[in-house]
């Protein structure tokens, strides 16, 4: 026999290969090591053709085909002689199929079985055909699909099937359904049952007498997919039911969740957090950039599956107006009162935003000694160009829509007068406040103090971790104070009440949790350490009562009042203040706009400024003339007003108006305020000057038609 005549054929698509091929040449499988066949490998001996297979045949002489599929599988004995006289065609595509495959290779179509009457294609002996014997690894493959399928679990958001260990849905990262174990229980019984039955009818076939009847040979692969149901499970997480594969139109649902992007799933997700009272579900939402008043369409209202709670054209307020949610309601109603796009110079101007985080990050410092407290090195005040006066009304009008937040500006103002309630100090001094534009996430707090000082958001947390970090190396000396003020504020209400030591510590370390958490909301403690970070006295103008949507009262807020950086020396901190509002668990930016000294003012203070100064007058009492509280004061700062308006003195430049109200003068300086501030502020009224000859234009030519 030459070198030629030498082939090797493979093991999972007996193609025959060339002596020097070290892989399959038709399906790249590795070539065996033992396996070397002649030119006809699949020749066997005249005693062999015809004969059944049978489990004692494996370790015969004869060289056995492996399946592919497992290494367990049976072995199968071939007879090319017999099954290549006997091949059957193909009645869809006519494919010619060796006579052992119960469907077509090419097509999958199943096999027809001949009538008694039809003679064999290759043989006119007019012999009844014998049905053809049942392949064993299809019975393999309806096992492990069988065991696979049984212990997958079913996406309740995206009907995804995923493994068995997989604690979130692959697709939509929805978590997992509690009721997983007992699905995975009932699924590997149901399985189990099945596959003894195959078992049984397997054996019976093998080991059974030959003059017995044959059962008829199993359902194709194809076949028997269609007869798999997905069973009927309430999950418990969600609510949702998995249907039957015959009452969803699967292929339609895949076309779905295709189209679907990273948004929408979190859309999906909010809208069940809504139902589930899940808050973090309806953050994530908001915090990608999610629309709140989105509403359902026909295809999410299909992937979600619950009539009863969803339906087309529902919003995320519709859904927590009808599981009743006031929390969340809250939170939703703020966001679609602002549906005007908004437009501050944060979100304009993205590449100074970004060098401005830089620089704040780089004058972040942490001082040296026993209290290692951090700090910043730049003392910055936000306010609005003066410039803005300059541009017609109806771009003004536009210009503060997009700036401020007219909700916050209207409830300080007018529901609970807290800002602006002097004349003298909104028009004659030219100190009225504006509330900007904030986020509503929890760390509302930080943003309104970047955006009262540097005017953008701690979108990269660099306040929180050093509000964070301040509170546990600095934890002894703001723990006294804390404890101290909490137990005169709770006597001072007449409640009368004493903690232990083991208690203060535990509301003392949820203090410190809160701090640490992106997104969790902060208490007045927290202020009081940015105070000292600022290196600058914090005002806050709040309203004094939580109330509910009905407008009755619920408790104090506490919020409002003056926090001073008590810890520092006088002389190592700034005098300016800064201001920020307080509405209904809500903080907003409290800036004034530019304006040209002190010329004509007439406050009672020799005050000696520069021109390019600008100086803001904030009140340090009410609108019923009583001073604002000082919060974290120790026995001895406590005394009577005469000995805390001593103390606002020294830590800040006051002064009393011609009318008697105590106002603390916020200073600002072009020359001295930080460039990029300035640079950035003049980049975002440039958009504003761009569609001034529009408005003039327009303007004119209705003068025109008057005229005429």
């Amino acid at each position: 026999m030459t070198e030629r005549g030498i082939k090797w054929a493979c093991e999972y698509c007996t193609y025959e290969n060339w002596p020097s091929a070290v892989k399959c040449t038709m399906c790249r499988a590795q070539r065996p090591n033992t396996t070397i066949i002649t030119e006809d490998p699949f020749k066997s001996s005249p005693s062999d053709i015809g004969r059944d297979w049978s489990p004692a045949g494996i370790g015969s002489g004869n060289s056995p085909l492996i399946c592919p599929d497992s290494s367990a599988r049976p072995r199968v004995k071939s007879s090319y002689s017999s099954e290549n006289a006997t091949k059957w065609s193909c009645h869809m595509c006519t494919y010619l199929n060796w006579p052992r495959a119960i469907r077509c290779t090419q097509c999958l179509c199943q096999r027809r079985t001949r009538s008694p009457t039809e003679s064999p294609q290759s043989s006119g002996s007019g012999l009844r055909p014998v049905p053809p014997p049942v392949d064993p690894c299809e019975e393999y493959n309806d096992r492990n699909r069988l065991i696979t399928r049984a212990q997958h679990w079913t996406c309740s958001i995206c009907t995804y099937g995923n493994w068995p260990k997989a604690r979130k849905c692959a697709v939509c990262d929805h978590p997992r359904p509690n009721s997983f174990e007992a699905i995975e229980l009932a699924g590997a019984e149901e399985a189990s049952s099945i596959i003894n039955e195959q078992d049984r009818a397997r054996w019976s076939r093998s080991c059974g007498s030959s003059n017995s009847q044959r059962r008829s040979p199993p359902t194709s692969k194809h076949e028997f997919e269609k007869k798999m149901d997905f069973q009927r499970i309430e999950l418990a997480a969600s609510g949702v039911s998995c249907k039957d594969e015959r009452e969803v139109d699967f292929k339609k649902l895949k076309q779905i969740k295709n189209r679907m992007k990273k948004i929408d799933w979190l859309f999906l997700n909010a809208c069940i957090g809504v139902v589930e009272e899940d808050l973090t579900a309806v953050e994530a939402y908001k915090s990608a950039g999610g629309d709140i008043a989105r509403q359902l369409t026909a295809d999410e209202v299909r992937l979600l599956n619950r009539p009863s709670a969803f339906d087309v054209g529902y919003t995320l307020v519709h859904l927590a107006i009808r599981f009743q949610r006031q929390d969340m309601l809250a939170v939703l109603l703020t966001e679609v009162s602002q549906q005007a796009a908004k437009s501050i110079p944060a979100m304009v101007c993205l590449e100074l935003t970004e060098q401005i985080r830089r620089e704040i990050a780089a004058s972040l410092h942490q001082r040296k000694g026993d209290f290692a407290c951090h700090f910043l090195s730049d003392l910055v005040t936000f306010t609005l160009p003066a410039d803005i006066e300059d541009l017609p009304p109806t771009v003004q009008e536009k210009l503060f829509d997009e700036l401020l937040d007219r909700d916050v500006q209207k409830e300080l103002e007018e529901e609970s007068p807290v800002i602006n309630w002097s004349l003298e100090l909104g028009t004659r001094l030219d100190s009225r406040l504006y509330a900007l534009w904030n986020r509503t996430a929890g760390d509302c707090l930080l943003d309104s103090v970047l955006q009262a000082t540097w005017g953008i958001y701690d979108k990269d947390s660099v306040l929180r971790k050093a509000l964070h970090d301040s509170l546990h190396d600095c934890s002894h000396w703001f723990y006294t104070r804390w404890k101290e003020w909490e137990s005169w504020y709770s006597q001072s209400f007449g409640l009368h009440f004493s903690l232990r030591e083991e208690q203060w510590q535990e509301d003392w370390a949820f203090i410190l949790s809160l701090a640490s958490q992106p997104g969790a909301s902060l208490e007045q403690t927290h202020i009081f350490v940015l105070a000292h970070i600022l290196r600058r006295p914090i005002i806050v103008y709040g309203v004094k009562y939580y109330k509910s949507f009905r407008g009755e009262a619920l408790g104090y807020t506490r919020f409002q009042g003056v926090y001073l950086p008590l810890l520092w020396e006088q002389s190592f901190c700034w005098k300016s203040p800064i201001a920020l509002g307080y509405t209904r668990g809500h903080f907003s930016a409290l800036v004034a706009m530019e304006n040209d000294g002190f010329d004509n003012r007439g406050a009672g203070a020799n005050l000696n400024t520069d021109d390019d100064v600008t100086v803001t007058f904030l009140p340090l009492v009410d609108s019923e003339r009583k001073l604002l509280h000082i919060h974290f004061l120790n026995a001895q700062e406590i005394g009577n007003e005469e000995q805390q308006e001593k103390l606002l003195r020294e830590w800040m430049d006051c002064c009393v108006t011609e009318g008697g109200v105590l106002v603390a003068m916020q200073k600002s300086s072009r020359r001295r305020n930080h460039p990029l501030v300035t640079q950035m502020v003049e980049k975002w009224l440039d958009r504003y000057r761009q569609i001034r000859p529009c408005v003039s234009l327009s303007d004119g030519e209705d003068e025109d038609d008057d005229d005429e």
